[in-house]
């Protein structure tokens, strides 16, 4: 089976000289949804803005067939859809049923087109009802609901969701699994959210160092790791 995204040896260093990537194999294989856990600054983050070319590092990343470099960028972005831990920086339009429309309209579709394929993925997030209201006026919840709708829209084949539980509350995180659950594209999850990991992921990869330290099932790298204990006593620092 062909994997949907493999990575062998990326490395990448900030301008500031700081190695933010050491190396890192990664495969995505079709239908699975896998969580990316580590601690803050252990190259989680870097690594997924890598998979449709938001950043460029050394090592060579595949999707879905396709090498990754300046010819098929735009092709990629359109197979890969990330979904930022702010949902803010995702919407700025004035209604949401344009901000979903957004992206399809940047990509040439005609206004018709793309404003009847957003309001299907308000559908989609069960956000038909806020089509016409402005984005600020929704709550955290609701604001991510329409983020994802818009990456949605595009129809990619592979989501990424970087903390996509940040700012929510304990009903609005089961909602927002609920959602995420029944979508039907492969997923990788930032997080540090283990409950939420849990809810959906088969496996997962733990970050450390910009390498990948070890993969495996969700329960045996908490165990492994002291994971819950780790992400407690950093709540608990604030």
């Amino acid at each position: 089976m062909m994997p949907l995204i493999e990575v062998r040896g990326l490395r990448f260093r900030y301008e500031d000289g700081t190695a933010a990537l050491n190396g890192v194999d990664f495969r995505l294989n079709p239908g699975e949804t896998v969580a990316l856990l580590g601690p803050n600054g252990s190259g989680k983050t870097t690594f997924v803005l890598h998979l449709n070319g938001l950043l460029r590092g050394e090592g060579t990343i595949d999707v879905c067939g396709l090498r990754l470099d300046k010819r098929t960028i735009p092709e990629i972005r359109r197979k890969v859809g990330i979904v930022f831990q702010d949902s803010d920086s995702q919407l700025f339009m004035p209604t949401v049923l344009e901000d979903v429309a957004f992206g399809l309209l940047n990509v040439g579709f005609e206004r018709s087109d793309a404003l009847a394929r957003a309001g299907t993925a308000l559908e989609t997030v069960g956000m038909s009802r806020a089509a016409s209201r402005a984005p600020y006026h929704l709550s955290a919840g609701e604001k991510k609901r329409v983020a994802i709708a818009g990456i949605v829209a595009m129809e990619p084949e592979i989501l990424v969701l970087d903390e996509p539980t940040a700012n929510l509350d304990p009903p609005g995180q089961r909602s927002l699994a609920d959602l995420v659950t029944h979508l039907p594209q492969a997923k990788i999850l930032v997080t540090h959210d283990i409950g939420f990991a849990l809810a959906l992921c088969q496996r997962a990869v733990f970050f450390q160092s910009g390498r990948i330290a070890a993969e495996g099932t969700l329960p045996d790298l908490i165990a492994r790791f002291d994971w819950d204990s780790t992400v407690e006593r950093s709540k608990s620092r604030g």
